[in-house]
């Protein structure tokens, strides 16, 4: 992965991580074990810390940055879907952001709190804990039910799998030029959408 020191300050990954290859890490960068972080996602700690805590993710084409003498921290289990922007932030344990969702400084996203894809988190918001947030700026909508909870923590621990899978069984190849007869398809348990597991 281009991973780069800056004035002394070395990015750390814990070996139980994965961290995709063209993923970019920038000085003062933390990741724990067990994350996942995906293809394009930019951790640039050449302002303030990143903390990526046990088990989180942080998936592709996401950016995370900040401010200094300010940490940027996912806990423990927290998600953050393709292409958001996290900017000087908190998003507490088991917390999820959702796809282009954006951030910003002095946020902090509550323990299993859900920001709606797209959503605009303003700067200094606190976000209670098991709430949904959506809209620019970001609104609470309602609390979140157990159900969706659950959706949420089989989504992160399936992310959690992608990472033991990455570790073990990702190489880089050269593409085929037509696909082979039975080609296999990608084996996984029952991963379905929120609105799928409503459907039944």
């Amino acid at each position: 992965m281009p991973c780069y020191a800056l004035e002394g300050v070395v990015p750390v990954v814990d070996p139980g991580a994965y961290v995709h290859p063209t993923a970019v890490l920038i000085g003062d960068v933390i990741v724990g074990p067990g994350c996942y972080v995906g293809p394009c996602a930019s951790l640039r700690g050449d302002f303030g810390r990143i903390v990526l805590e046990r088990g989180s993710n942080v998936q592709d084409n996401c950016t995370v940055h900040g401010f200094p003498d300010q940490d940027t921290v996912i806990e423990e289990d927290g998600h953050i879907g393709h292409g958001a922007v996290l900017h000087g932030c908190v998003v507490r344990r088991d917390a999820l952001v959702g796809m282009n969702a954006v951030v910003m400084d002095e946020a902090e996203i509550g323990a299993g709190a859900i920001v709606a894809a797209c959503a605009f988190v303003p700067a200094g918001m606190k976000v209670p804990a098991r709430s949904l947030v959506a809209g620019l700026p970001a609104r609470v909508r309602r609390m979140l039910g157990d159900e969706e909870l659950a959706w949420k923590q089989e989504g992160t621990q399936t992310y959690q799998e992608l990472t033991r899978r990455c570790l073990a069984g990702m190489a880089e190849v050269q593409p085929l030029a037509t696909p082979q007869p039975h080609r296999p398809r990608m084996q996984w348990p029952d991963v379905r959408s929120l609105i799928a597991t409503r459907r039944g």
